[in-house]
C-alpha cells in the first residue's frame, strides 16, 4: 500500500446524491406546463402573423362605423365589402352577413361597441360546423407502418418548406421522419428538401431529376416501413397545366405506396398560399378535384393582409385546416385552431 493509498482508504466516503424522482402527480404538472408554455407561443405566433390582415380589416370596418351608434342594413353593407375586401370571399361573406342579420333580428339593438365581440362569435359559430375540431399535435404513435403523408400544391406556395418544418416539429415530439424527395421535376426542389433533411436531420431518399415521381415515393415508404419510421413525408410536383395529367400522376404515386403500407397515403395535405388571397381558392377547387385533399396548411400568413382567405377556405371546402406558416423560422409552423386564429384576428 503506499503512501497516498492510506489516506484514500481513511477519507470518508461521500454520500450519494438521492435521485429525485417525480411523483405522478408532478409529472403531469411539468406535462401540463409545457403544453400551456407552447400553447401561448402559438398564439402570440398567429397574433403576429395576422398584424397585417388586422390592419388592413379593421382600418374598412373603422371607416364603416363612422357617425354610428348601432349596427343596421346600411352598416352591413359596409362591413359586407369590407369583409370581402379582406379576402373571406363572397360565398363565405354572404354566410357571415346572413348571420348578423338574423343576430340583430333576435336581438333588436346591437350597439357599434358590440360588434367586435358578435362578429368573432358568429363567425366561429359559422367554422363550428367545419371538421376541424381535433387539433393536430405533430405526435404519430408508433404502429410497425409508417403513417404516410403525400404533401401536394403548386411551386411556390411554400410546400418545399412546410415539409421541412412539419419534420422538425414531428421529430420535436419523438417521433422518426423520413423523407422522399418525388418532386422530380425540377433540380431546385429535390435540392431544397436534401437541405431541409440535413437541417432537421432526418434521413431522405431522393433518386434525382426526370426519374419516375411513382419510384420515388415506393422507395420512400418502404424504406421507412424496413426502418421501423414513425412517418413518412412524400414531397409531390406542383405542375397545374393539365389537370387530367396532374390527376393521373397523382394517383399513380397513391397507387404504388399503397402496395407497401395499406391505406396509404393516409393523409394528402394540400399547402396554398395565403399571400394570394383568391387565387388560393382556385388551387383548392382544382387539387380537391385531382386527390382526395383531407388536409390544408396555409403558408405566409405573416406576409400577407389577405388572411380573411383562411376563414373562407375553412369554410367552403370543408377539409380540416391544419397547419398554418406565420414566419420564416423553423418552428414557425402552427397547428390552426379557428378560435385563437379568430380571437386573434379581433384582439384589441
Amino acid at each position: 500500500m503506499g503512501f497516498f493509498d492510506i489516506f484514500k482508504k481513511n477519507k470518508p466516503q461521500e454520500a450519494a446524491t438521492p435521485k429525485q424522482v417525480e411523483t405522478p402527480q408532478e409529472e403531469a404538472a411539468v406535462q401540463i406546463a409545457e403544453v400551456q408554455e407552447e400553447k401561448a407561443a402559438d398564439v402570440k405566433a398567429i397574433e403576429q402573423g395576422l398584424e397585417k390582415t388586422k390592419t388592413n380589416f379593421f382600418s374598412k370596418i373603422g371607416k364603416a362605423l363612422v357617425g354610428k351608434s348601432t349596427v343596421d342594413i346600411d352598416f352591413l353593407d359596409d362591413l359586407e365589402d369590407a369583409l370581402v375586401s379582406a379576402d373571406v370571399g363572397v360565398t363565405t361573406t354572404v354566410k357571415i352577413i346572413k348571420r348578423l342579420e338574423d343576430r340583430v333580428a333576435r336581438d333588436k339593438y346591437i350597439s357599434t361597441s358590440e360588434l367586435n365581440r358578435v362578429l368573432r362569435e358568429e363567425i366561429i359559430a359559422l367554422l363550428d360546423d367545419q371538421n376541424n375540431s381535433q387539433l393536430p399535435d405533430f405526435k404519430y404513435p408508433a404502429t410497425g407502418d409508417p403513417y404516410v403523408i403525400m404533401v401536394v400544391g403548386v411551386n411556390g406556395v411554400g410546400k418545399t418548406t412546410t415539409i421541412g418544418k412539419l419534420a422538425y416539429q414531428i421529430k420535436k415530439r419523438g417521433s422518426s421522419v423520413m423523407l422522399g424527395a418525388a418532386d422530380t421535376f425540377r433540380a431546385a426542389a429535390v435540392d431544397q428538401l436534401t437541405i431541409w433533411s440535413e437541417r432537421v436531420g432526418v434521413p431522405i431518399i431522393s433518386r434525382g431529376m426526370n426519374v419516375d415521381p411513382a419510384a420515388v415515393a415506393f422507395d420512400t415508404v418502404q424504406s421507412a416501413k424496413a426502418k421501423g419510421m414513425d412517418v413518412a413525408i412524400i414531397d409531390t410536383a406542383g405542375r397545374l397545366h393539365n389537370k387530367v395529367g396532374l390527376m393521373n400522376e397523382l394517383t399513380k404515386i397513391r397507387n404504388v405506396m399503397g402496395k407497401v403500407v395499406p391505406d396509404a397515403p393516409h393523409e394528402i395535405l394540400l399547402v396554398l398560399d395565403a399571400s394570394t388571397g383568391q387565387n388560393a381558392i382556385e388551387q383548392a377547387k382544382q387539387f380537391t378535384a385531382a386527390t382526395d385533399v383531407n388536409a390544408i396548411a396555409l403558408t405566409k400568413l405573416d406576409g400577407t393582409a389577405k388572411g380573411g382567405v383562411v376563414i373562407s377556405i375553412a369554410d367552403q371546402f370543408r377539409i380540416p385546416v391544419k397547419y398554418i406558416g406565420v414566419g420564416e423560422k423553423i418552428e414557425d409552423l402552427r397547428p390552426f385552431d379557428k378560435v385563437d386564429f379568430i380571437n386573434s384576428l379581433f384582439k384589441d
